[in-house]
């Protein structure tokens, strides 16, 4: 199996002066999964474990210019079936059911190959596959959606379900004039709707997962019990109170405890070596060049996101045409 390091010597051997290596080699192995597989490989994959604090937390999620990225690397595609690459921290929910309403569009069958992490709203796009593919290294997280907050300490992500809680610890502890008053700074962070806001979010990452477990994973599942399982499932993945943080890891041997299709990377040795090649020269790229996110087909097409700069590629090389935009305001 290529290691980190082994994919860090061919990067070397192809060296070329100008950055271009990052693009060859990672490329070359998509090309090899769909030579292999006979479906199309798409990778979406954003710089989020190697930890940088120059990089806005919104750069490196999922967004609503991931769709116009899709867009782009889906154009020209054949075939009914497809190969997702997810790398992901997650990000908006609405824009998850976005980028699954129009993949779900193009194709029939949908595996998301797991080489590592997909988080939160990349979690629920997992569930909206046929089947998820995931070695013993790799792990889903929970779904329950955080609130972007202003605090005395800056903004911070806050779990809705945590934000109801405390709400409702307040409302008991404040019996008196003395201990609301304790209470006051903290309910006066809490606008008119927010509460509702919570709700209404937990209950579409729910309603979500649920919905696209019935329609793919399990819709051809004769068994009874799995009528229930899609709502069962949705409940567990959102729930705050059981996994207590929102960074928790969920192996596979849990996902399929519960009943989620998982497929074994280590079934096909090949797959798995090609895979984590992907994987490992995705990695080399976001340390060696300033790339933050890279949305990419086996064509070469890609859609990648630099730290300031928003690349567009047409063709199998970096080489070709470009179209840039500086600053925030990306081209269209």
């Amino acid at each position: 199996m290529p290691t980190w390091s082994e994919i860090l010597n061919e990067l070397q051997k192809n060296h070329k002066g100008d950055g271009s290596e990052f693009d060859l080699v990672r490329r070359r192995y998509l090309v090899s999964a769909k030579e292999h597989s006979q479906r199309n490989t798409i990778l979406y994959a954003t710089k989020w474990t190697q930890p940088d604090p120059h990089i806005d937390p919104d750069v490196i999620s999922i967004a609503e210019e991931d769709l116009q990225g899709f867009m782009e690397v889906l154009h020209g595609l054949s075939g009914t079936q497809l190969d997702l690459i997810l790398h992901s921290p997650g990000g908006s929910p609405t824009v998850a059911e976005a980028i699954v309403s129009y993949l779900r569009s193009k194709f029939d069958h949908i595996k998301v190959i797991v080489p590592s992490l997909a988080m939160s709203a990349a979690t629920m796009i997992a569930c909206a596959a046929d089947i998820i593919v995931m070695g013993k290294h790799s792990f889903l997280g929970p779904i329950d959606p955080q609130l972007l907050l202003p605090t005395p300490l800056g903004l911070r992500m806050v779990p809705a379900q945590a934000i109801l809680d405390q709400f409702d610890k307040a409302l008991s502890g404040a019996t008196d004039q003395s201990s609301l008053a304790a209470w006051y700074p903290m309910l006066g962070q809490y606008g008119p709707d927010l509460l509702l806001q919570c709700e209404r979010a937990i209950e579409l990452s729910k309603e979500l997962v649920k919905r696209w477990l019935t329609s793919y994973m399990f819709r051809n599942v004769p068994e009874e019990r799995y009528t229930t399982k899609p709502a069962e499932i949705a409940q567990w993945l959102s729930s705050h109170g059981h996994w207590k943080t929102h960074s928790r890891h969920i192996p596979r041997s849990e996902l399929e405890q519960q009943g989620l299709k998982i497929e074994h990377l280590e079934q096909d040795q090949v797959m798995q070596d090609i895979f984590l090649s992907i994987f490992h020269a995705t990695t080399h790229t976001f340390q060696g060049t300033n790339a933050v996110k890279i949305i990419e087909n086996h064509e070469g097409k890609a859609f990648i996101k630099l730290a300031r700069i928003m690349v567009q590629q047409h063709g199998p090389r970096t080489g070709g045409s470009k179209s840039k935009s500086k600053g925030k305001k990306r081209h269209r």
